[in-house]
């Protein structure tokens, strides 16, 4: 079974890496699979109810291939994590088959609390270099993250998101007979449009949308003003709110007399003038 599993893993990144010339250069050169064979070993022991043990090879694990994998995760068939620097895999975490990580890759949790609280990705993923994959979320079937990108919700099956916080930019159809092509670092270099370019021409739209209506606008103030008899802004009557009570206007030595009054300021006068 262990030389099986070996195999498979050895088969999968000579097909999905073009670097790789042979199995001795994969077998001894390519630290990811260094790094899920340690992991095997350690989640074993980790099965049977060992604690310290499993958590020192996974720890002696990282010191030699820069990938931590807590020996509480459960990880499928044939993982393949491609130039495998900085890559974190957290205990509660769950890795489907076919599942492909790159450098920088967290599978993270965001809470304190014990239980579930590392994703779930499923079969076929992809996750770029540096993407980061944070919480109890699911990541569906052969679902693309983009490198750089931050995940904090699910992910459907065949999406591609990119971004902070990852928004879905393309849905690719999965299902038995429909499956999506392996794209390098999750992203596709064709199809895809950048979403804040496209966020940016919306509001470029919107702005020349409302240019235009300010200029209808004073075009129809400058009509009305060469229409009136004397070619000054319309006057729009607006009707007074009724004053509020006040008490009895005190007498000439309590109120200043002599003394320049001027009327308060929330007094509002007869007529407002409406225009620029």
């Amino acid at each position: 079974m262990a030389f099986r599993r070996l195999r498979e893993d050895i088969a999968t990144i000579l097909a999905k890496d073009p670097a790789a010339r042979s199995w001795p250069e994969v077998l001894f050169c390519y630290p990811g699979l260094h790094a899920v064979l340690f992991y095997r070993l350690s989640h074993a022991l980790w099965g049977r109810g060992w604690r310290f043990l499993p958590r020192l090879i996974s720890h002696v694990a990282k010191v030699f291939t820069g990938v931590e994998i807590h020996p509480g995760a459960r990880i499928g068939r044939r993982l393949f994590i491609d130039h495998a620097t900085g890559v974190v895999i957290g205990e509660t975490a769950e890795v489907g088959e076919d599942v492909t990580l790159y450098q920088g890759v967290t599978l993270g949790g965001t809470s304190l609390k014990k239980g579930k609280r590392h994703p779930t990705l499923k079969d076929g993923v992809i996750v770029g270099s540096g993407g980061q994959v944070l919480g109890p979320i699911m990541i569906g079937a052969e679902a693309r993250v983009g490198a750089n990108a931050v995940v904090l919700a699910d992910v459907p099956s065949g999406a591609t998101v990119v971004g902070i916080p990852a928004r879905v930019v393309r849905r690719d159809r999965v299902d038995e007979t429909h499956h999506c092509e392996f794209q390098a670092y999750g992203t596709p270099t064709d199809g895809i449009t950048d979403p804040v370019a496209r966020t940016i021409t919306t509001l470029t739209d919107q702005v020349g949308r409302l240019s235009a209506r300010v200029e209808d606008l004073e075009r129809a103030l400058t009509e009305s003003r060469a229409e009136s008899a004397d070619g000054r802004d319309p006057m729009i009557p607006i009707p007074l709110r009724p004053a509020p009570e006040s008490p009895a206007a005190p007498g000439p030595a309590e109120s200043g007399a002599g003394e320049d009054r001027h009327p308060p300021a929330d007094v509002p006068s007869a007529r407002w003038r409406v225009g620029p």
